[in-house]
């Protein structure tokens, strides 16, 4: 964590009261921005918060995934809390969406999607990751497109899940959405983290220095 940084929770102090989607304000229970340590080498980013991240405020915690979510980063060392904790103590790992806000009845538009854009680009330039683990078919072909040569259609979530794909600065590691995820799709990617991303300096990618 940050030496100067004060808290996990929205820590870049992004709108709490956004008003870009009025359909979403209507339908919303509140607004879930980014969580974690701002000097994080490792960014995670799925498509929308759950149920249970809106109520917990927190992205990727409680029922729908966020459990096992947290149980394989703890596994890589990267969360020192409880899986079932509503605010995890974190180390070197952000947690954030494409989407800040939930729709109960569906999944956000893409024009909802191009909305919300600034705010995680601000959180991917403020926090300068290393890796970008994109959560789900959505969040890897929306980080394909700015951030890869390949075209997003060319993506498949189930085959690109634990593997390492080269993007421009940095490297994604794709995902496949935890509420969905067998054990063994979970330990698969556990052992590619370890075997093939923390073996080895992968802050070459950038020649990053160490913090």
């Amino acid at each position: 964590m940050d030496a100067n940084q004060r808290e996990f929770a929205n820590p870049f102090g992004m709108d709490t009261a956004c008003e870009n989607c009025p359909e979403l304000c209507d339908s919303r229970e509140r607004i879930v921005h980014g969580y974690g340590d701002v000097g994080a080498e490792f960014l995670v980013v799925g498509e929308a918060p759950t149920a249970a991240a809106e109520a917990n405020g927190v992205p990727f915690t409680g029922a729908e995934g966020g459990e096992r979510m947290q149980d394989i980063f703890a596994e890589l060392g990267f969360v020192r809390s409880s899986p079932k904790a509503t605010e995890p103590d974190v180390q070197n790992v952000f947690f954030t969406y494409l989407t800040r806000c939930r729709h109960p009845e569906r999944d956000p538009t893409d024009r909802e999607v191009e909305t919300c854009e600034p705010f995680l680009n601000a959180e991917i330039r403020s926090i300068n990751p290393q890796i970008i683990v994109p959560v789900g078919e959505r969040a890897l072909r929306a980080l394909a497109l700015e951030y890869t040569t390949r075209r997003p259609d060319s993506f498949d979530i189930d085959a690109e899940h634990a593997t390492t794909i080269r993007g421009r600065g940095f490297e994604i590691v794709p995902m496949r959405e935890p509420a969905g995820m067998t054990d063994a799709e979970a330990d698969a990617f556990i052992e590619h983290l370890r075997g093939e991303v923390l073996s080895r300096d992968y802050r070459q990618t950038k020649g990053r220095q160490n913090r």
